[in-house]
């Protein structure tokens, strides 16, 4: 792999308890959704924040963002994804996330 810098913005990762994102972002007010463990394309249309109350993915982005490092996220992370962003969701244990696009 080479030592290619990200010309786009990367995926945002920040270990954060339930209860400080529900008091700093009011997360309980957000969509809910959730998928098995699967392996799929995916397109950010706009960005996204979302918490991670279940769960263990790979984010690897994809087309002009493959130069932007994969992101590891799993249950207690909050994660902002980029507008625009292509990426490979290869989720190892069951997903259940709360979002909001901004």
């Amino acid at each position: 792999r080479s030592a290619t810098r990200c010309r786009m913005e990367e995926i945002k990762v920040t270990p954060m308890s339930t209860e400080e994102a529900e008091k700093s972002l009011g997360i309980s007010s957000w969509g809910q959704w959730g998928c098995p463990v699967s392996k799929f394309d995916w397109e950010y249309s706009d960005k996204e924040t979302a918490y991670v109350l279940k769960g263990h993915v790979i984010v690897t982005p994809t087309g002009k963002w493959a130069s932007c490092k994969p992101a590891e996220i799993k249950a207690g992370d909050l994660c902002v994804f980029p507008d625009g962003m292509t990426c490979i969701w290869d989720v190892k244990e069951a997903i259940e996330k709360k979002y909001s696009f901004s």
